[in-house]
């Protein structure tokens, strides 16, 4: 009898992938990551346009959100704190279980199918989200520079409309480095680890350049007011920001790609987002002490800065090396919406064509191209506030799952080896799940709209695909294949991975 005819059984969507069954044939993908690697791509996740971008945007506030001033500090430093919580979490998840899909494969281990469903689709349009948001921020810089050499870009190639820039029609350069991105993936994860290290190294050192230079022009009195407005404006600053702080997370995604998942995952998750927050402290403490909050341009904050203090060379290499810098977030990102993509298909729950990998570069070649060109029309066509917002609430409710998915898990399956276990069980992930599900009620009802629709689209396909044809339903489609399909090590139909029932 088929699936189709059979009445739905409400424990169906409570299923859970096995814990420990290696994948059979072969994933696809190639294992070619060290740690070094892995830490630069989480470095290069975290530090980004959350510190060259956003910190002057909520820094500065807009039409709809007050400014936060020098307490911006804060906003980061509360950020940082919820998001601590949750890495802990992903790191002893990561060494437990170092499988392509990050939360969606934790969230489907732990709490069952529906809950890791949920996940995997939320992420799949977060990171796309979170690649737009990027490029747009890409885009600011890339202006400045052109202005610093003496070449005005228009607005209407350079931005989408919004009510401050009423001649915006498309941002082209955010397009552009979105697609170049892509292409950068596509070349396979070997050489995008390579690119990713030079670029992260080069990042790094802009950022010390930035604060070692910058703190000899700092003016204590544009500390003051710290905080122009209530506290407020602070909390919802943190819920923006708090884009800044979770590379880690698509990091974890490339846990197959790993040559020693177990052991290196773990390491590079808490040192990626230790760097970075050191990083941020100090750097937005340099750029509202440089210049007056009020004055900042919120899209290139830090060249703003410099030009302020009669500095315009320094601006300019800030916003060449920047446009540079930024753009391991969006490779990080990009890599990590195909890898739960990917994994997603490899356990049915969407068509298995999506799980195709190329074989001689060992990437999903199909989705990182739809990926890529997805992103880069939110790029074109969205103002930069709107698309955060977006990407933040989803990630909250992923780190959510995960923090709650580990006390879980710590629970029913204490047996299982794990090469990291984060202290103080149950209170940090407890303490995750508050703080990242407080963070996100201080959002936006428009944001909480968005949010809610893309969730009950993801519901109805995964009623009427998904369940039916996961590969941990007996009556799937797909799983009498399985056995035939994982002895070929392939797909036979399309040269893809082999189907696996579980990570």
């Amino acid at each position: 009898m088929s699936q189709i005819s059979k009445p739905f059984n409400p424990y169906s969507v409570l299923r859970r992938k096995p814990i420990d069954e290696e994948e059979e044939g072969g994933s696809g993908l190639f294992k070619s990551l060290g740690l070094w690697q892995l830490t630069a791509i989480g470095v290069g996740g975290i530090i980004g346009v959350g510190i060259f971008t956003l910190a002057g945007v909520v820094a500065h506030g807009d039409a709809q959100n007050p400014a936060v001033g020098p307490a911006v500090v804060i906003s980061f430093l509360i950020a940082g704190l919820a998001s601590g919580a949750a890495a802990l979490s992903y790191a002893e998840f990561a060494g437990m279980i170092p499988r392509a899909g990050s939360a969606y494969t934790y969230g489907y281990v732990a709490l069952g199918e529906l809950v890791g469903w949920f996940i995997g689709w939320d992420l799949l349009l977060e990171y796309i989200a979170i690649v737009a948001v990027v490029a747009i921020g890409i885009s600011g810089y890339f202006s400045s520079f052109m202005q610093g050499i003496g070449v005005i870009v228009p607005d209407w190639m350079s931005s989408a409309w919004t009510p401050d820039t009423p001649h915006g029609v498309i941002n082209l350069p955010a397009v552009a480095v979105c697609l170049l991105v892509t292409w950068i993936l596509s070349r396979g994860s070997k050489s995008f680890g390579r690119f990713e290290l030079v670029a992260v190294s080069i990042k790094v050192l802009l950022i010390l350049g930035i604060i070692g230079i910058g703190v000899f022009h700092i003016n204590t009195s544009n500390f003051t007011p710290f905080m122009p407005n209530s506290f407020g404006p602070v909390l919802t600053g943190a819920a923006t920001v708090f884009f800044a702080v979770f590379g880690y997370d698509a990091m974890s995604t490339a846990a197959e790609e790993a040559k020693d998942g177990k052991k290196h995952m773990p390491k590079a998750i808490i040192l990626s987002l230790v760097i970075a927050m050191t990083l941020y402290v100090m750097a937005t403490l340099v750029l509202t002490g440089m210049q007056n909050y009020a004055k900042l341009n919120p899209t290139s904050a830090f060249a703003s800065a410099f030009d302020s203090v009669g500095m315009p060379t320094i601006a300019t290499v800030i916003s060449a090396f920047a446009v540079i810098s930024i753009m391991t977030v969006m490779l990080t990102f990009l890599l990590g919406v195909t890898r739960v993509w990917f994994s997603m298909s490899r356990d049915g729950l969407l068509p298995k064509w999506f799980a195709k990998t190329d074989a001689k570069r060992g990437v999903p070649q199909r989705v990182t191209w739809i990926a890529g060109t997805a992103s880069a029309v939110l790029a074109g066509v969205l103002p930069i506030r709107l698309v955060a917002d977006l990407t933040n609430i989803g990630i909250l409710a992923a780190f959510v799952v995960v923090c709650a998915a580990v006390i879980v898990l710590r629970r029913t399956r204490p047996e299982v080896p794990r090469t990291f276990k984060l202290p103080f069980m149950p209170v940090v992930p407890a303490f995750g799940v508050l703080a990242s599900f407080f963070l996100m009620t201080q959002l936006h009802w428009e944001t909480w709209l968005r949010f809610v629709v893309w969730l009950v689209i993801g519901l109805v396909i995964y009623f009427f695909y998904g369940r039916r044809h996961s590969l941990m339903n007996p009556d799937s489609p797909r799983h009498a294949l399985k056995d035939e399909a994982l002895k070929d090590g392939a797909l036979k139909d399309d040269g893809g991975p082999a189907p696996s029932a579980g990570p």
